[in-house]
């Protein structure tokens, strides 16, 4: 109760400073996410934009947080100022229509296949459900990874983009089971992944490697392992997308 009561005391003293007061109370949150952030995402996107959004969203988080719901400031404003970095990237999001529209196709043709198998589609079988070489198969993974078209965040359009709403409102308890029903699905989704995608996942978002780490883990090359890790989120997304529509 009392490090409730702390946490509620500094957001009120933050507050009675004004704007200025809470961006340089909480600059080195939005710093540090964005540096996590920016360590997976590919070049051409600055550091700074990251920054700039997640300020936004920092203000945007003392306009919303309610102290009343049990969580600390900076456990919600850390919610909301990646969601805000987040929508920063989707919105500048440079990939061809092509590189989306070919993903997709990939995507629908994997999850036809493991339903009618009843098994995970293996890459060949993919590449010639849709009329190509394997090597066009794994160009499109390699374009879908570096144009960063998918990520957990998006499967199912995102168990974070779910946590949001749910902390920016006080979810009735149809919403609250909602949230559990999506986080266990995706969590057995998961689990029924192939063994190498599994390793991949959890070795990206649990041990937090970049892909050159999982490469040397896994003795393949860094290129390989984009290539694992975007077809384990397209195999991920087409199998929420059933949870989307149920």
């Amino acid at each position: 109760m009392s490090c409730c009561m702390s946490g509620v005391s500094s957001y009120v003293a933050i507050q009675s400073g004004g704007p200025d007061a809470l961006l340089q109370q909480h600059a080195p949150l939005v710093k540090r996410i964005a540096y996590h952030l920016i360590a997976r995402l590919p070049s051409c996107v600055q550091v700074e934009d990251l920054i700039q959004a997640g300020l936004i969203g920092l203000l945007d988080a003392a306009r919303q947080y309610d102290a009343t719901q049990g969580a600390s400031f900076e456990t919600y404003a850390g919610i909301r100022i990646r969601g805000a970095m987040l929508d920063e990237i989707r919105k500048n999001d440079w990939a061809p229509r092509s590189v989306h529209r070919k993903a997709r196709e990939a995507a629908q043709a994997m999850h036809e296949l493991e339903k009618r198998h009843g098994r995970e589609a293996h890459d060949g079988e993919v590449a010639a459900a849709l009329g190509i070489p394997l090597a066009d198969y794994h160009r499109i993974l390699q374009d879908a990874s570096s144009c960063r078209v998918f990520s957990l965040d998006d499967a199912g359009e995102g168990e974070q983009g779910m946590i949001e709403d749910l902390a920016s409102n006080t979810p009735s308890p149809q919403e609250g089971m909602q949230a559990e029903a999506f986080r266990q699905s995706l969590a057995a989704a998961i689990a029924a992944l192939p063994e190498r995608e599994r390793l991949v996942l959890a070795l990206y978002y649990d041990e937090e490697l970049n892909l050159k780490e999982i490469g040397a883990v896994l003795g393949v090359s860094e290129s390989r392992v984009s290539q694992i890790h975007t077809q384990a989120v397209l195999r991920l997304q087409a199998r929420m997308g059933e949870w989307k529509e149920s």
